[in-house]
């Protein structure tokens, strides 16, 4: 529905208009004004937030231009009320507001097809298109950005200097104004001609495809990562960026919509985003030999259908729902789950994938997550310096079909921080909220706001208490540091560093790689600085994309949480968790149906089972669940050693060899066959006589 200004902005222009339609039949020079105003300014301002109620209008038509005319057809209502219908100013608005009707089929035309023209068949990054192919520069993104508005508004000098002949009763200022609106809209409309002709035209689709192909055959992709999918699942393929970069042998990423693109992390990763299907199949891809998937959609049959490499599936996570065992999967040479855990849950499905095509690979996304060293300075109390354990909730959002079992804000969430902030021994509270929180459920956004005001109390509450103890001058040197850091991270990154379009993104996407490697050890500095920056006792709120969920892991004891990817996560750090049972299953049933929690403490929503994770964490050697996170961790993730990513990398290998294996034999079967043909031929050609030839045996045409 958009924000509270955005409402009052959408009624002021809505109202604004009968209020135009009053004024010209009053009629009223300064009332019109006033509404054309209100008007003009509300509009502005909602395409300026890119307000979904614009959109709206549209589907009802009410969209930009009918508002524009109707605004310029009240106005000549208002000339003609005047009593001015047969005055000059009255024939040049109508001329005026009709030529300027005229140029705006010219300028869309120009418009969409520069756009067009410029939508690259492929996008790229990190692909050497530029020395292949001449791709020009992006029109200004003035002439193209919000096109059809700006055009529009171009009316405001006419409609001003006709008002102002109306009050006036002198026809100067309207012609004034009316030369200003034709003059500039014209001169939009020549400033486009330049970039539909000549050597500012973008090379066509077959020397685009053609530059790519030249590419691949000199890259030699051997391990493809392929996606597809909406903007809201991009994170699905930037969680294996990190992998493609580790991997032994030449990754490619190949992705099958450009909102994806727009969305994908930076990477060192040659990205190549093709959306149609019969371009992706035409692509030149016959060195690569293994294919990973991330998401089971419809367009992987375009991939698929290749059988000169082979097809895995990968996933975007390893947990107990049913998207994890789709019957779709068997649609591919392997599967690769994280452990035994996801081998099981097939064996269980039973959908069709067979057990000797599931190859456990651990989860290299992981590897970023520090196991538990202990615990802090003193676990049966208070250090010198305040310190003590640090206890993260990190509850899950509420979900669209409002189950309570989704999370515990709502029912557990207030229990579990209030008995968290007055632990004694005490111990530190980390909340960091889901990004999606309150966004359905108002009573899950109340909650949320309850319990980061009940965190800021806390906080202010033991900065007063003397146990807790601050150094003033490391934490000043640590924030000048997240300073100095963020200002080199932003010089780095550049304004946005973003080209001026599609295509001219594509021409100069090579990565810095000695940057984009800068840039990653200054996030690790910020984060090791970020918290430092704040005593170490300190209850805190952890919004934003920084410092990210791991990093919150790292420096936590223990955790509470509910059922997400967030526990099956956290089980790596091998550290004390727990997680509520919002829904109130019970203990066993809520550990028969969720493998995660097995090791887990098992909260109720009024959290008086948090006692526990608590003793665990302040006396490691009394954890009664600590063989049971060990073995739950091995058999979700498997083993520590050999790493994931050895894991990995052994994986396609291994499969590498199997798609070349099977190539090779068919080229040997084609060859074979190619002889055996020839030779079948061959003797074919010897038992049939030559024309002229009598059969052995009889007389040359003689007789007895």
């Amino acid at each position: 529905m958009g924000s509270a200004a955005e409402l009052a902005a959408a009624a002021l222009m809505i109202l604004g208009y009968p209020a135009l339609m009053l004024a010209a039949l009053v009629p009223s020079v300064p009332a019109f004004a006033a509404a054309t105003a209100v008007t003009y300014l509300a509009d502005h301002y909602l395409h300026r937030k890119g307000s979904y109620l614009i959109n709206r209008l549209s589907k009802v038509r009410a969209g930009l231009s009918i508002r524009f005319l109707i605004r310029q057809l009240l106005l000549i209502l208002l000339l003609a009320r005047l009593s001015l219908s047969d005055g000059l100013v009255f024939y040049g608005a109508t001329a005026c507001f009709i030529a300027f009707y005229g140029l705006q089929a010219p300028h869309g035309a120009l418009v969409t097809l520069i756009r067009n023209r410029r939508r690259m068949p492929v996008a790229t990054r990190n692909v050497d298109l530029a020395s292949r192919v001449r791709i020009p520069d992006a029109p200004p993104q003035s002439l193209l950005n919000r096109s059809a508005e700006k055009m529009l508004h171009l009316d405001l000098a006419a409609v001003v200097g006709i008002l102002v002949s109306a009050a006036l009763d002198s026809a100067l200022a309207g012609f004034i104004g009316i030369g200003v609106t034709l003059g500039l809209g014209s001169l939009y409309v020549a400033a486009l001609l330049p970039y539909v002709r000549g050597r500012k035209i973008p090379p066509t689709a077959e020397k685009v495809l053609d530059a790519v192909d030249d590419w691949l055959r000199e890259y030699r992709p051997e391990t493809v990562l392929y996606f597809s999918g909406s903007k809201d699942s991009a994170y699905q393929v930037n969680m294996w960026l990190e992998t493609m970069e580790q991997l032994d042998s030449k990754p490619l990423i190949i992705l099958r919509e450009r909102v994806i693109l727009a969305n994908l992390a930076p990477t060192t990763v040659p990205v190549i985003c093709v959306p149609g299907g019969v371009h992706l199949m035409n692509m030149d891809l016959s060195n690569v030999r293994v294919a990973l998937y991330a998401a089971n959609v419809g367009k992987n049959i375009h991939l698929l259908r290749v059988p000169t490499m082979k097809h895995v599936f990968i996933g975007h996570g390893d947990s107990d729902k049913l998207a994890s065992v789709n019957p779709f999967s068997k649609v591919y040479d392997e599967v690769w789950t994280a452990g035994r855990a996801g081998r099981d849950r097939y064996a269980i499905a039973d959908v069709g994938v067979r057990d000797e095509d599931i190859v456990e690979v651990g989860r290299p996304q992981l590897a970023p997550i520090q196991t538990g060293q202990g615990t802090p300075d003193d676990p049966s109390g208070t250090a010198v310096d305040g310190r003590c354990p640090t206890v993260l909730y990190a509850p899950t959002w509420e979900g669209w079909d409002g189950n309570p079992g989704n999370t515990s804000l709502v029912l557990a969430g207030e229990n579990i921080v209030k008995k968290l902030v007055k632990a004694d021994p005490p111990v530190r509270v980390l909340y960091k909220p889901h990004p999606f929180t309150g966004t359905v459920s108002a009573e899950a956004g109340a909650a949320h706001r309850r319990i980061t005001s009940l965190v800021g109390k806390a906080a202010a509450a033991r900065a007063a208490d003397p146990r807790f103890t601050t150094d003033a001058v490391a934490q000043a040197q640590a924030k000048a540091e997240l300073v100095r850091i963020e200002s080199r991270i932003a010089q780095l990154v550049g304004n946005g560093g973003e080209k001026g379009d599609e295509a001219e993104a594509t021409r100069d996407g090579l990565v810095d790689v000695k940057k984009h490697e800068e840039i990653a050890r200054l996030r690790t500095e910020w984060n090791d600085a970020y918290w430092r920056s704040f005593p170490a006792w300190e209850h805190r709120v952890v919004t934003g994309a920084e410092p990210r969920l791991y990093d919150c892991f790292n420096v936590s004891d223990a955790m509470v949480s509910d059922i997400s990817s967030v526990v099956s996560d956290f089980i790596a750090s091998g550290k004390p968790y727990a997680v509520t049972d919002s829904a109130e299953l019970g203990v066993e049933e809520f550990k028969r149906q969720n493998t995660a929690v097995r090791a887990a403490v098992i909260l109720s929503n009024s959290a008086a089972e948090l006692g526990a994770l608590l003793d665990a964490v302040r006396d490691p050697a009394a954890d009664p669940l600590a063989e049971d996170r060990s073995e739950l961790k091995q058999y979700l993730l498997g083993p520590d050693e050999p790493t994931s990513i050895e894991q990995f990398n052994t994986a396609v290998a291994n499969l590498a060899i199997k798609a070349e294996t099977r190539n090779v034999g068919q080229e040997s079967r084609a060859a074979t066959g190619a002889a055996e043909a020839a030779e079948a031929e061959a003797e074919l050609a010897n038992a049939v006589p030559a024309p002229g030839t009598s059969p052995a045996g009889e007389a040359d045409g003689l007789t007895a």
